[in-house]
């Protein structure tokens, strides 16, 4: 039997722990959270279920879940989020694969999002596929914003959704767009991105029609008119953070001596 270690990264998520560990029981053969300073009972609830409890301060989402990967007994991590949970369909489908030889390194997942109160089934939004079981020893976190597995070689998938309980007010939705396209723009700047007047235009309308008409989000109704104009809306502020990047650069060697 493939023996499994449950791995997730937290900072002050009491409201949304207890769920994600609960859809567990049965399914990990440990479970390890990697706490970047808390302050509310994240920690009691972690060790309520006999979770492994580390603190690592933050730096970014792989670095953090590459270490919770290390901390781990086995070699097989299954990556969740705090805020998602394993429907009934994949938690049978994990318990059918720990019984065979597995046929991949890496297996993805279908995310289903509950937002503003409703499951999300359009506009991009699902099926999101996450790649989230893996051998550690092939494949590794990286990427400051979206993160995602590298690894080579193809990578299978398990049926049944993880459940993703996301964003529970809109605020929470403004608060997450200014979070992300920051991230986004310090991520392209890093990499050496210097041009951001044409897609900050251009992108950006684009990205609304493209999640709201070509991948049927109205069907969603109100809730997909405001995910697919949010997802524009941080596209346009992400190019717009990275312009003002590249003009502080540009100041700064200006008033060079």
């Amino acid at each position: 039997m493939n023996r499994l270690s449950a791995c997730l990264i937290t900072w002050n998520e009491e409201h949304n722990l207890a769920r994600a560990l609960d859809s567990l029981r049965g399914i990990a053969d440990e479970i390890i959270v990697v706490d970047s300073g808390s302050t509310d009972r994240t920690e009691a609830v972690a060790r309520e279920h006999g979770a492994r409890f580390f603190f690592r301060a933050w730096t970014n989402y792989a670095d953090q879940k590459n270490f919770a990967a290390a901390q781990a007994s086995h070699d097989w991590i299954l990556n969740l989020d705090a805020d998602e949970q394993l429907s009934s369909a994949l938690q049978t489908s994990l318990l059918e694969w720990k019984k065979r030889p597995p046929e991949f390194p890496v297996y993805e997942l279908s995310r289903r999002t509950w937002y503003l109160g409703a499951w999300i089934r359009h506009g991009g939004w699902y099926p999101d596929f996450q790649r989230r079981l893996y051998r550690r020893d092939v494949a590794q976190f990286a990427g400051i914003v979206h993160e995602s597995l590298r690894f080579e070689g193809r990578a299978g998938r398990l049926q049944g959704d993880l459940l993703h309980y996301t964003i529970r007010t809109f605020a929470e939705h403004e608060a997450n767009v200014e979070k992300y396209s920051t991230l986004a723009a310090q991520q392209m700047f890093a990499e050496g991105r210097r041009r951001w007047r044409a897609a900050l235009w251009f992108a950006t309308p684009w990205t609304f029609l493209q999640n709201f008409i070509l991948r049927a989000g109205f069907l969603d109704g109100y809730r997909g008119a405001l995910i697919s104009q949010m997802a524009a809306r941080t596209v346009r502020k992400k190019y717009s953070k990275l312009g003002k990047l590249i003009e502080a650069e540009r100041a700064r060697k200006a008033s060079a001596p």
